[in-house]
């Protein structure tokens, strides 16, 4: 039956559209992976993908066993299909704010927060690596929407910082999150914590989603998840070639702390102005150091 999407905030850009979730359907053990762009969600995918899969059977790559239910570039009809023939349990990704999609009392929603800034820098990577004709093509389709097309990229980070700040979307995005943290079925996970203990955080979303391994298959469940494990099997994550240099452009370099040596003063202050617009004071602590931090 077609989901009811009226109560929705509608969300729409250049690259996906939060209208398709009408013709989702739910399953009760659903696992959705939600977070803003470039905040780890290709990361905890794989962590996900490889509880599900212990073995490392997993029945194709990541990116595809779990697909982007809002991406514009995903044939809804295909990828809906795919879904239903799934006969494990699934789990979908979403980069929409959590206002804009359906809340379901026997799913799992995994939310994944990064510093912003750091989210920043990922973005400027990922944004330079985009293959222009993709860009094109993304562009030519949003205009035709009457949606915004997606920002230019001249390698100006600063000007790139301008519009990005301005816009705001990954602090409102997280805002959206943090007003739901204390439902029972919403576990949230920093990518910071990720970082400084992959094991202890993918014990955690493993509890959470009610997955108990045997302790010796842990090992190489958490193997398949380093970032370096992870950039060495770009084809058992994704598809990669919409982007110049493929998994190891998509999967940079996975570390924080790089805004230090580009982002100015003025631009740090402006920063946090707009998390204090956007953000209540424990969200804004809590994405700039992570549950783990003092």
């Amino acid at each position: 039956m077609p989901l009811s999407i009226d109560a929705l905030k509608p969300y729409r850009t250049a690259v996906f559209d939060n209208r398709r979730w009408a013709r989702f359907t739910p399953r009760a053990d659903d696992v959705f992976v939600c977070t803003p762009p470039k905040c780890g969600t290709t990361w905890t995918q794989t962590i996900v993908n490889s509880l599900m899969f212990p073995d490392g059977n997993s029945p194709g790559p990541v990116m595809t066993v779990a697909p982007w239910l809002d991406a514009e570039f995903n044939p809804l009809d295909e990828l809906l299909a795919r879904l239903e023939a799934q006969t494990h349990r699934r789990s979908i990704k979403t980069h929409t704010p959590a206002d804009g999609i359906p809340w379901f009392d026997d799913a799992k929603y995994i939310f994944v927060g990064r510093d912003g800034r750091d989210a920043f820098m990922s973005m400027c990577n990922h944004r330079a690596a985009m293959k222009e004709a993709m860009v094109d093509a993304l562009n030519q389709r949003a205009l035709a929407d009457g949606v915004p097309p997606m920002p230019p990229w001249d390698g100006d980070v600063h000007g790139f910082f301008a519009g990005w700040i301005q816009d705001g979307s990954v602090l409102a995005h997280v805002a959206t999150y943090w007003q739901r943290r204390a439902a029972p079925n919403l576990l949230f996970v920093h990518f910071a914590d990720l970082k400084a203990d992959l094991a202890g955080e993918m014990r955690r979303i493993a509890d959470f989603l009610e997955i108990a391994l045997p302790q010796a298959k842990w090992p190489a469940v958490i193997e398949r998840c380093t970032f370096e494990s992870m950039r060495a099997r770009g084809h058992e994550i994704g598809e990669f070639a919409l982007f110049e240099g493929g998994a190891k452009s998509f999967l940079f370099k996975g570390t924080n702390g790089r805004w230090r040596d580009v982002l100015t003063a003025d631009e740090l202050a402006v920063y946090a102005k707009r998390v204090a617009e956007l953000m209540p004071p424990d969200a804004a602590h809590w994405l700039e150091r992570g549950r783990r931090a003092p």
